[in-house]
């Protein structure tokens, strides 16, 4: 095989993957609702973010 040959199967690989991939992101997009994807709220799965669970620790001598 010569080079050429080789640097075009390869890049029809590529642009395969490529509009493969780029399929996947637009379905992905459009199940989650992205902005402008005309999802439900236009927001992903999380919502908010949660603040520390609790304070800082306490660490406590064994008395016995």
């Amino acid at each position: 095989m010569s080079e050429e040959s080789k640097n075009s199967a390869s890049d029809e690989a590529k642009a395969k993957f490529r509009e493969a991939l780029e399929r996947k992101n637009a379905q992905s997009a459009a199940k989650n609702g992205a902005p402008g994807s005309g999802g439900p709220h236009g927001a992903g799965a999380i919502h908010g973010t949660h603040g520390a669970a609790g304070g800082k620790r306490e660490f406590r001598r064994k008395s016995g």
